[in-house]
């Protein structure tokens, strides 16, 4: 007697307002750190494809740039690189903050998904910051003005109700076989990885002016005979201020960045890593196509 297949695997995009929590959703999900956190909007600046592979389904995760109004030539390569991602996928997430009202920006991705005939799931995430007859007229709220497939509240950070939002996920995947190895979780570069820490850091540590001026390239990464990496990387700023804030006094908060980031880089390689960083000066790089390109955000934005 013929086995029916049922494997089921699909595309998913995260899309939400920057700052809701959806690369701390997709990070969870997968259970490694991929997609860098921060409390500053605007933080994924590429596509980040996550996987997450169950013995009966593939769940591939599109974690994007938030959908905002862009105010340079990057923003727009972002908005563009999320919006793009809602056209390829068999899901959407739609990932909105308990905390907050529904305001422009989410009312300005609702529009968006006006467009789309592919299922959407809204995600409540951050529930463990409200009372739980708080979460009613939040979604009471939402499902007013779209109609979604299905809803989910959640707390990323807390790990509640991960489980029901992967079966309520798992409706909409079609059957299929599995798409990547087990064992992978991204298809990032290990560089793109490394540098993405690197600058997570630099948002962390750095004061509100710099964030959104600042680009990171890995530069060169190479294993020694012993075993451990060498790293090489720049961190590109517009102005010289800036360079002087990433620096700090005395290489004080250039170093504190180095000393972080290695800890998670470590972590991920598996080996011991010898980290240098640089911080030079692409004055306007944000808005200089060329200049994007080279950085791997795509100069035709």
């Amino acid at each position: 007697m013929e086995r029916k297949e049922t494997h089921k695997s699909g595309f998913i995009a995260v899309i939400g307002r920057p700052n809701v929590g959806k690369s701390t959703l997709v990070n969870t999900l997968i259970g490694q750190k991929i997609a860098i956190m921060s409390d500053k909007p605007q933080t994924t600046q590429n596509r980040i494809l996550c996987i997450l592979t169950e013995p009966d389904a593939q769940y591939i995760f599109l974690d994007t740039p938030g959908i905002h109004k862009p105010k340079h030539k990057l923003g727009e390569y972002m908005v563009k690189a999320a919006e793009g991602t809602l056209k390829e996928v068999d899901a959407i997430l739609f990932v909105v903050d308990a905390t907050e009202k529904m305001g422009v920006g989410e009312r300005y991705i609702l529009k968006r998904l006006q467009a789309t005939k592919k299922p959407v799931v809204l995600v409540v995430n951050k529930i463990d910051l409200i009372e739980r007859k708080q979460a009613l007229p939040i979604i009471a709220g939402y499902t007013a003005v779209y109609s979604f497939a299905g809803v989910v509240p959640v707390s990323a950070k807390k790990e509640v109700n991960l489980d029901s939002l992967l079966d309520e996920l798992r409706k909409y995947l079609p059957i299929g076989p599995q798409y990547y190895p087990k064992d992978m979780v991204t298809d990032q570069p290990e560089r793109l990885i490394v540098a993405e820490l690197v600058r997570e850091k630099v948002l962390h540590l750095t004061r509100d002016e710099v964030p959104h001026a600042i680009a990171v390239e890995t530069e060169e990464m190479t294993t020694r005979s012993n075993g451990d990496v060498y790293i090489r990387v720049t961190i590109y700023v517009e102005r010289d201020s800036q360079k002087g804030i990433v620096i700090g006094a005395k290489g004080a908060l250039l170093k504190e960045i180095s000393t972080f980031a290695r800890k998670d880089i470590e972590m991920m390689l598996g080996a011991r890593v010898f980290l240098e960083l640089w911080v030079k000066v692409k004055k306007d790089w944000r808005n200089r196509a060329g200049v994007l390109h080279n950085l791997g955000f795509g100069g035709d934005a």
